[in-house]
């Protein structure tokens, strides 16, 4: 069997000027990155489209497991598949980060015939994005330690200041840091700590920015800290807006590559579903839905997470409203919600899937409480067997739930065509969404609605320092904002270990942070960490550099 490398090695893929005529974008937007790589300027967005009604495809999954769904996979296989059918498509994924890639996930390319390319590039540091996001959130950090040390007129109080400096790399020894150090010419000693990058601000900004000057705004209203007096202070006040805008230039276009059998694929922004909002950029978005007759897009981890973001927050913002909603799943996955050890999971077992159902059930719910009818996706994998395919089928199609099976893995665009002819049937019966809460509600209803209603909490508990943050955004008169709450991927309660379907449990706020240039409130739920650490084994052990220049290992 070929991995994932070989196959991509295997493929010639089009100049990227082929790819950008597909979708008839003129050349004098395009920004090349040699001849498989081009960003395209977003004033391509000013030419008149010549799809109006252009439909978009969410794609999510049911809640990860380590013996992983294949959400990226899908949404790469099913665009291909629309381009087989021969279909005007567009991708609209997210990029990869450098921690997850050296760290336990790998790369974020999809996998066997169902890949973006060039994939090193696009997993390592492809136009440099993430290292543009980086180094504007890093000025911040020095631009306000900077103030502070000559004088500090902004009477900023360095025990208030919650900026924290970012890089894109796994690092649990960063997390809480003291910076300063060393004597009166090194600075003011004071806590600080490292986030990942792909839970920066900067990065949901750029994410949910909708063009320059609005990139300059939300900048501009970014809160970095408090004085003395307790009087908030933002971005605006170091004067360092222009340094930003000028290192976001670049980053505010989209990159467009393709797939292994040339369907389209921008690929834009990369904040994580668990400590962010999880969605690639709206400007990706909307490109390809202004150059496409189907744009297919994807968010982070399971529906609770990722999709209740994009609904939520992306799509309020972008006034945008998926025509169909593809729910991925795997046997694989729902054995282990069943209670399968993951050492067994190619032994067949009708039992097993059968208890894992109940996770496959609550995330059809939440689709529906959005006013969507998802299309069951079951990602194939080697060892499945027909019956325990068979089962889940029967299962979802008693529910009045369309069900296709994929082997996009095996086959490409072709093991995906029942999944895109479900998907256009779906989109043919489409309803508008609806919004899970109301930006009016309390803070506090908003977040008891999302965890009741999506999670299937029982209650909610604020800890005195939520408590306190709750005071901090009420006294800012920012409870009109949307909330992105972040919490455990692995099980729809804050708590890891708990697998399936939860039920009688209770999700505890730890602490409500406030994104006012992103425009929304962070809500961190249990022990959840916006800086995650390295595996024993990280993948970064396996990646090479060979003689000849080639990368192997990042897949």
């Amino acid at each position: 069997m070929l991995t994932d490398n070989e196959i991509a090695k295997q493929c010639q893929p089009k100049d990227i000027t082929e790819i950008t005529q597909l979708l008839n974008i003129d050349k004098q937007f395009l920004i090349p990155f040699g001849s498989d790589i081009t960003k395209i300027n977003i004033d391509a967005l000013k030419q008149e489209s010549k799809h109006k009604n252009s439909k978009l495809i969410l794609v999510s999954a049911t809640t990860p497991t380590p013996a992983g769904e294949g959400k990226t996979t899908t949404t790469i296989g099913l665009g291909q598949a629309f381009t087989q059918l021969g279909d005007s498509v567009c991708l609209a994924l997210r990029e990869p980060s450098l921690g997850p890639c050296m760290g336990m996930k790998g790369g974020a390319t999809g996998g066997g015939y169902s890949q973006v390319l060039p994939v090193e590039r696009i997993n390592l540091h492809f136009t440099g994005d993430f290292h543009a996001i980086t180094s504007a959130n890093n000025m911040i950090s020095a631009a306000i330690d900077n103030s502070v040390f000559h004088g500090n007129s902004l009477n900023i109080d360095p025990r208030q200041i919650v900026w924290r400096r970012v890089m894109d790399m796994n690092d649990r020894s960063l997390r809480k840091i003291v910076l300063g150090l060393g004597g009166k010419m090194q600075g003011i000693p004071r806590e600080g700590g490292f986030d990942i990058t792909a839970a920066s601000e900067i990065m949901a900004i750029l994410c949910l920015t909708k063009n320059f000057k609005d990139l300059e705004r939300r900048l501009n209203n970014t809160l970095i800290g408090y004085s003395y007096s307790d009087e908030p202070v933002f971005v605006r006040a170091l004067g360092i807006t222009g340094a930003l805008l000028a290192l976001l230039r670049d980053a505010l276009h989209p990159n467009l590559v393709q797939t292994l059998e040339g369907t389209p694929t921008f690929i834009h922004g990369g904040p994580f579903a668990n400590i962010a909002h999880g969605c690639n950029s709206i400007l990706a978005t909307k490109m390809a839905m202004h150059h496409a007759e189907w744009a297919v897009t994807e968010a982070g981890f399971g529906f609770d997470l990722g999709a209740e973001k994009f609904f939520n927050i992306k799509c309020r913002i972008a006034e945008l409203d998926p025509a169909a909603v593809v729910l991925v799943t795997t046997v694989r996955a729902l054995k282990m919600h069943g209670g399968m050890d993951k050492r067994h999971l190619t032994t067949v077992n009708l039992e097993f899937v059968e208890q894992g159902l109940e996770n496959l059930d609550k995330h059809i719910e939440s689709v529906q409480l959005f006013n969507k009818e998802p299309v069951v996706a079951l990602n194939r994998f080697a060892n499945d067997s027909d019956e325990e395919i068979a089962i889940i089928k029967k299962h979802v199609e008693a529910k009045g739930i369309l069900f296709a099976e994929s082997n996009h893995f095996a086959e490409g665009g072709k093991g995906s065509i029942e999944l895109a002819e479900k998907v256009k049937l779906a989109a043919a019966k489409s309803k508008p969404f609806t919004l899970m809460y109301e930006l009016e509600d309390s803070v506090f209803d908003k977040i008891s609605k999302v965890c009741q209603a999506l999670y299937g909490a029982k209650d909610i508990a604020l800890t005195k320092e939520a408590e306190k943050d709750l005071h901090h955004v009420q006294h800012l008169q920012l409870e009109h904002l949307p909330i992105c709450i972040a919490k455990a991927p692995s099980s729809l309660s804050d708590d890891p270990l708990l697998h399936g379907r939860p039920r009688d449990f209770q999700v505890t706020v730890r602490n409500i942070q406030v994104n006012s240039g992103a425009g929304f409130l962070v809500v961190l739920t249990g022990n959840i960490m916006r800086m995650p650490g390295l595996p024993k084994e990280p993948a970064a052990i396996k990646i090479k550099l060979l003689e000849n220049g080639e990368i192997t290992g990042v897949s």
